[in-house]
């Protein structure tokens, strides 16, 4: 298991303070050596540097990954198992605030890192086991990153200001929060399909559901909080590979509008042509781009590398004319905070959606979608069978290890500010 470069130095450092020290003790001679040996591995400043001190933080963080869906019957009974600790945990006096004042990570000594194992005992993340100290040690690490990955935070053991926010809401709001996300999860109790896609939006996620299990997840990007993605329920009925990207009239007035009057080249370098009501295209240089209200025009994009859709566009019919879609800027996907776009969903790797989506769908395997994204000539395939599709918000769900995962109520829906901690 490759170690971090922290690990590698704390490790290092208490290597070295342990080799000193007994150089020095069997110069006093043997009896106090021994003595002196045994105490340095007893000491309580050591932390609890156990046998598997590299492998124990990446087992943390894997164990909040599940093959479970989300909108599951089990789930239901997962978060209703998740109610009843969370019931108890409050009786019992619920979790401490722990000081956000200082940058805790690996190799730190602190007492506010005593606070801390309380908390992270408190709420399931480390083992009651290994005790209460100052040390920022392996198992504090390891429950940090679970803690972290639950959260959906970067694991890298660092608390930095997300992390405090999310260990500071207090346990009687997440408990409210499990309370409410049961309402949303019963509300979706019946059969969803054989196959099916959830994007969870507060997650900002998609799973790709067949037979009971997930089979495929994918990071998305959804929409701003002023541009909300909505909820829905539909079908996914047609894939567009290569596909001509058409604005809609929110982006030409909020954005394109101000960029032309900045910049008249943008649409032209960008492969962005006008078309009038009777199809006929518009040079934009006809336009007057100063005027009080935007043109009444169709705003399309041509296919290509540049295109706002990039290779792929999913569609379902549905009343907000929002779909699904690829993206040029795939660099967005390593965001923290994935809630970009003006209402669209776009999808990570959406190529291997592309081919389980089109798995029955004769013709279209994998090799020929790549050849026709190669080619860059719009091609519309319609799915032999189409496959339902499922908008959701959910902020809390549970698994079957007791995992319990938090999302941050990004458009204020869980009805406690607090939770909107972004």
């Amino acid at each position: 298991m490759t170690k971090t470069g922290l690990d590698k130095v704390s490790r290092r450092r208490f290597i070295g303070r342990t080799a000193a020290m007994a150089a020095a003790a069997l110069a006093a001679g043997p009896a106090f050596a021994q003595s002196t040996i045994q105490d340095i591995i007893s000491s309580p400043r050591r932390g609890s540097w156990d046998d598997q001190f590299d492998a124990k933080s990446s087992r943390s963080v894997a164990e909040t990954a599940t093959r479970h869906p989300i909108a599951s019957a089990d789930t239901i009974a997962f978060v209703e198992r998740a109610i009843f600790d969370y019931q108890d945990s409050l009786a019992r006096g619920g979790w401490p605030r722990v000081p956000a004042t200082k940058k805790l990570r690996m190799g730190v000594s602190d007492p506010d890192v005593r606070i801390l194992r309380e908390r992270l005992i408190a709420s399931g993340d480390m083992d009651r086991s290994a005790g209460l100290s100052n040390e920022f040690d392996s198992y504090v690490d390891g429950a940090v990153k679970k803690f972290q990955a639950r959260h959906g935070l970067p694991p890298d053991g660092v608390l930095g200001s997300y992390t405090y926010q999310a260990l500071n809401v207090s346990t009687d709001v997440r408990l409210g929060q499990l309370e409410t996300n049961l309402v949303r999860l019963r509300s979706m109790s019946g059969f969803l399909g054989d196959r099916y896609v959830m994007v969870n939006i507060p997650a900002a996620q998609i799973e790709a559901v067949e037979n009971g299990s997930v089979v495929l997840r994918h990071t998305a990007i959804v929409g701003k909080i002023d541009r909300q993605t909505p909820i829905l329920n539909s079908k996914i009925h047609e894939i567009i590979l290569n596909p001509y990207w058409t604005s809609p009239r929110s982006i030409i007035e909020k954005d394109i509008v101000p960029l032309m009057r900045k910049d008249p080249t943008y649409l032209t370098r960008n492969n962005i042509r006008l078309f009038d009501g009777q199809g006929n295209e518009v040079q934009p240089e006809l336009v007057d781009w100063n005027a009080e209200k935007a043109p009444n025009l169709m705003f399309r994009q041509d296919p290509g590398k540049g295109n706002a859709m990039s290779s792929t566009k999913i569609n379902f019919h549905n009343p907000h004319a929002v779909y699904m879609h690829d993206t040029p800027q795939q660099g967005v996907f390593n965001k923290l905070l994935r809630f970009e776009s003006s209402g669209c969903v776009r999808v990570q790797n959406v190529r291997d959606l592309n081919t389980w989506l089109l798995r029955d769908t004769p013709g279209w395997d994998r090799q020929t979608m790549e050849a026709t994204i190669a080619s860059r000539e719009n091609t519309e395939i319609l799915l032999t069978t189409p496959v339902p599709v499922y908008f959701t918000y959910f902020t809390a769900w549970a698994s079957q290890d007791g995992v319990v995962q938090f999302r941050d109520d990004v458009y204020q829906r869980d009805g406690v500010e607090e939770l909107a901690l972004r």
